[in-house]
């Protein structure tokens, strides 16, 4: 492999090309109760309706419908108060949630009604069916409550455990072995010419955001034989493996060539501004992705191209980007060819949301991403943005 990059692959097509290299992993049966962010392996069908009674959906009186057809807030109809199923002619008292008593075909709410002895007042006419809950109403027996491929959240487990469900399969969670390299990379106190590892923390953590499990490797030398065995390693027991650092073209940038070693390098160069010296490759059919060393790229190159990654182990296509629209307060240049990431903070002037630049350059500055709001995403096509715009700003952090 000559010095140099290998290509400018567009980001949409390097993310194409890796994830043709990933595939979903297995699945296993899990608890009700512990499934919370695991992904379906397949569909989850309801084992009982819901509601699985008619009830009530709010405080009143149940009755059947046409006694009421006459009722009016001027001239009520007068119901016997009973405490069973319910003729014609009664009502009777019943709470939200409580189930509709036989005989009864709606219940007409508290507030349209006024007690008289042992009768009961009804002000309002009702339809058959009103403020009633009728069984499987929101979920019939049988039907799909979750697809295959959701994310399971609190609500969507709740709404398993009212239809009687107890076990789901859900995807296990992707290994992916997160290596960090570099000779000036440190654990500890560094010094001078040393940097301190925060990356390889940062990447498990986005790892395990997504739904994956991170083993996150000590960090290794800029030494060959070291970073062959250590890929080897990785590749051996992980779905996936990153590399973080060595992945440019300098003399130490190493990454690159030992994957070609042991593997093949399929892509090497993005077209992505920051975070160009990102690439791609197999080792013994595990996918190996090399993200460069600079923080912000590191960032950068982890939500677009690690994490479709991680979606792709799952079986996932992954969950919409949160945006905001907002208007650019300060111009905004763009290399055309590559798709450019300007890291932005938001506040309100004049009842709308504003976009303002906080570094357009420096992919080292790590407490720029900690301290910005989204990132500005400005397209292969385009120059840049001029001050005044109307953008879309991606909120990475939500």
């Amino acid at each position: 492999m000559k010095q140099g990059f290998r290509e400018n692959v567009p980001l949409d097509e390097a993310v194409d090309s890796l994830l043709d290299l990933v595939s979903a992993v297995a699945s296993r049966e899990v608890d009700l109760d512990d499934s919370v962010g695991r992904v379906a392996a397949c569909p989850v069908e309801a084992e009982r309706p819901m509601p699985h009674y008619d009830r009530a959906a709010m405080d009143g009186y149940a009755v059947k419908a046409e006694d009421t057809h006459e009722a009016t807030e001027t001239k009520p109809v007068s119901l016997d108060v009973v405490v069973d199923e319910v003729g014609a002619g009664e009502a009777r008292y019943i709470h939200t949630g409580s189930e509709v008593p036989d005989g009864a075909t709606a219940v007409v709410r508290v507030e349209r009604t006024t007690e008289v002895g042992d009768t009961v007042e009804v002000e309002s006419t009702l339809s058959r069916g009103e403020n009633v809950a009728y069984a499987g109403e929101d979920v019939d027996t049988g039907e799909a409550v979750v697809e295959r491929g959701t994310r399971i959240g609190p609500s969507t487990q709740a709404v398993m455990r009212s239809v009687g469900v107890e076990t789901v399969e859900v995807r296990r969670k992707p290994e992916v072995a997160v290596v960090p390299t570099g000779d000036e990379v440190v654990q500890g106190n560094p010094e001078p010419g040393e940097v301190v590892g925060t990356n390889g923390w940062m990447v498990a953590e986005y790892v395990h955001r997504w739904g994956g499990d991170a083993e996150l490797y000590d960090i290794v030398p800029d030494d060959t034989d070291r970073l062959e065995s250590t890929l080897l390693e990785a590749t051996s027991d992980a779905d996936l493996a990153v590399t973080i650092g060595g992945s440019s073209v300098g003399e130490r940038d190493l990454l690159p060539k030992v994957v070609d070693t042991v593997g093949d390098m399929e892509v090497h160069g993005v077209a992505i501004k920051p975070g160009h010296p990102v690439g791609f490759g197999e080792v013994d059919d595990t996918a190996v992705l090399t993200l460069p060393g600079y923080p912000v790229s590191c960032v950068v190159n982890s939500y677009e191209l690690l994490r479709p990654a991680v979606h792709g182990l799952l079986g996932v296509d992954g969950e919409p980007q949160a945006k905001a629209r907002a208007v650019l307060q300060e111009k905004v240049a763009s290399e055309v060819g590559k798709r450019t990431y300007t890291r932005v903070v938001l506040d309100e002037e004049d009842g709308k949301l504003a976009a303002c630049p906080l570094r357009t350059k420096g992919a080292g500055v790590l407490s720029s991403v900690s301290r910005c709001d989204g990132f500005l995403v400005t397209p292969e096509s385009r120059e840049g943005y001029s001050a005044g715009e109307e953008v879309d700003v991606e909120l990475w952090r939500a």
